[in-house]
């Protein structure tokens, strides 16, 4: 059985500051391209049937201080949840607004709802299952938390109980043939 490598990007400036970043290109800071770089020799030791990458700026540049870009396809299913008139916001800011919004359960006004993100994450999933041996995808924190709940066989929403960090390493697979998480949140030393 294959396994599916998840490298959310690495650190940016929103993402330091909370500030929900969809759509928005925003670049790596200088730590978030350190942290990618660390990403490197794992991925090095691994032989990849397919990576892919999300079409966003801060993806694609940690899919490549990772060492992979040169053979990264791009896949807009990837990118980030399209948070409408919640982008730049932080959580803090939006709750200002409406106190009990839960992204996972309620989406974004004038973006998307979980099972838009849901069903963009499931082509990705069906085109992984197509292919054998390993998978090593770049994208982003949002989106990723979807698609670990609907790898999983999970509704979109369950996402809300999978946290991830910028320039970690998570690891999809099958225990006995199911679907399952074998590494999660890992933290490179530098």
């Amino acid at each position: 059985m294959h396994e599916v490598y998840l490298m959310r990007h690495g650190e940016t400036a929103w993402s330091l500051s909370g500030q929900h970043t969809g759509v928005t290109d925003i670049p790596l800071t200088e730590n978030g391209r350190k942290l990618a770089k660390r990403l490197a020799p794992v991925l090095g030791r691994e032989n990849f049937t397919l990576v892919l990458t999300s079409p966003l700026e801060r993806a694609r540049e940690t899919c490549e201080l990772a060492g992979l870009g040169e053979r990264a396809q791009i896949d807009r299913n990837l990118t980030e949840w399209n948070y409408g008139e919640y982008e730049g916001l932080t959580p803090d800011q939006i709750h200002a607004k409406d106190p009990q919004w839960l992204l996972f359960r309620d989406g974004c006004p004038d973006g998307e709802s979980p099972e838009q993100v849901g069903a963009r994450v499931d082509e990705v999933i069906a085109r992984i299952r197509a292919v054998q041996g390993h998978v090593a995808l770049f994208a982003h924190g949002h989106v990723f938390r979807v698609f670990v709940a609907r790898w999983l066989g999970l509704a979109a929403a369950a996402g809300s109980h999978f946290l991830l960090d910028t320039a970690t390493l998570n690891v999809l697979g099958y225990y006995r043939n199911i679907p399952a998480v074998k590494q999660w949140n890992a933290v490179l030393a530098p």
